[in-house]
């Protein structure tokens, strides 16, 4: 079996264009990125990498996967399995089976699909020893979103050094110092505007970009700058975008806009979207409180 994973570094490559496309959030150019590039010469590595790239674009579109022979890509299909779980029962199982393949394979792909599935599931820990070595510029990053949820910036920033070693100019990299600076608040918010704009000049504006540049107006407190990316990635990309419709929820907020249709919407597309599981429980607790305070006719 080959043990695919991405390179340590990022050296240009056959798949160098195809990786930066799917980190940026551009899932279908990612695909007809990796179809252009089917017929080039490549390794058996680069090969078993492409494949695990445009399954991994075709779960980020919501659409089905096929698995494959390798771990890496069985790993793939039950993060599709765990995806379309009705029951946090069918979910617990899809953890498990996960689990399985994992103490069966300590490939990097591997390590780095079960952290995402295990961030997903909340089990953060579990996560963070898949990847805490960061074997390469993935795992790496994945380590600064595990970090970061975690609200240690410190650590954040320790991962970003690796990444920088690695490869200071990957995308990666520049998203990784994005993020961090946005947990930063306001007074380093402002320093993600260059890192966003360039990647925007270099590959096109993608829902992710777009909603990270929200962010950091939002953190700045410039809401209406904030709303209108938000409001051109709804308008350019028809695909739904959960991040984008709680973003223009918390936008709304603060601009004492209505926020109704958006939390319709969000609800309507995403039920089992961990913000509209919040939202139900506290709607629910706020509902069975206000009983005990209702005027009686």
């Amino acid at each position: 079996e080959i043990k695919s994973c991405c390179l340590t570094m990022s050296e240009p490559d056959d798949l160098y264009t195809l990786r930066a496309l799917f980190w940026l959030g551009h899932y279908q150019m990612a695909l007809d990125e990796a179809k252009k590039i089917a017929r080039r010469p490549m390794s058996m590595e680069l090969k078993a990498e492409r494949e695990e790239f445009i399954q991994r674009a075709t779960l980020a579109l919501g659409q089905p996967v096929i698995g494959g022979d390798t771990n890496a890509l069985k790993a793939l299909a039950i993060t599709y399995k765990y995806s379309q779980a009705a029951t946090s029962d069918a979910k617990s199982a899809a953890i498990d089976e996960m689990k399985t393949v994992l103490a069966s394979d300590d490939s990097t792909s591997v390590q780095l699909f079960a952290a995402q599935l295990f961030l997903t599931h909340g089990l953060t820990k579990d996560a963070l020893q898949c990847v805490h070595h960061a074997n390469n510029m993935e795992q790496a990053a994945m380590c600064v979103q595990i970090h970061l949820k975690l609200d240690r910036i410190d650590l954040a920033t320790k991962s970003l050094n690796s990444l920088r070693h690695m490869d200071e100019d990957a995308v990666l990299t520049s998203l990784s110092a994005v993020h961090i600076a946005l947990a930063g608040g306001r007074s380093t918010a402002s320093d993600t505007h260059h890192s966003l704009n360039s990647l925007s000049e270099q590959y096109g504006p993608s829902p992710l970009l777009l909603n990270l540049m929200a962010c950091s107006y939002c953190t700045q407190g410039e809401y209406v700058e904030a709303e209108t990316r938000l409001l051109e990635c709804k308008k350019e990309f028809e695909l739904p975008n959960a991040d984008t419709l709680i973003n223009l929820i918390v936008c709304s907020q603060f601009l004492n806009k209505d926020t109704s249709s958006y939390v319709a919407e969000l609800k309507e597309g995403f039920p089992t979207h961990p913000y509209c599981e919040a939202l139900t429980r506290v709607e629910g607790a706020f509902d069975r409180e206000s009983l005990k305070y209702r005027v009686k006719a």
